[in-house]
């Protein structure tokens, strides 16, 4: 696997973990609100007695997969070869490219 697509699978996986650890952090460790007082009284937000050991321990674990992810994707990125000319040659050829479509854009039009 390139190393474009390593990256791309790594934004992935970042952002579902950080969907399921605010998600679960969100729903179902936050408090019940009352919306209106025409609604009755949430009930209290306890977890179950027969919950799963580590049901405080999940966004711990959550947390340190979402830190590793983006380590990993920080040493990819890392890893990618460096552009010959650097940061100017860049900027140069890419005001070169922008000049090339603004001259095509018209008459694609």
């Amino acid at each position: 696997m390139d190393i474009i697509s390593q990256l791309q699978q790594e934004a992935n996986t970042i952002a579902a973990l950080a969907f399921n650890t605010f998600g679960t952090v969100l729903q179902r460790d936050t408090p019940p609100v009352r919306l209106s007082p025409n609604y009755p009284e949430p009930p209290p937000n306890n977890p179950a007695d027969d919950a799963a050991p580590n049901f405080f321990e999940q966004p711990k674990l959550l947390i340190i997969a979402l830190i590793k992810a983006t380590k990993q994707f920080d040493s990819l990125v890392a890893a990618l070869p460096l552009s010959d000319g650097g940061e100017e040659a860049q900027l140069k050829r890419i005001a070169e490219l922008q000049a090339e479509n603004d001259a095509v854009g018209p008459e694609l039009q």
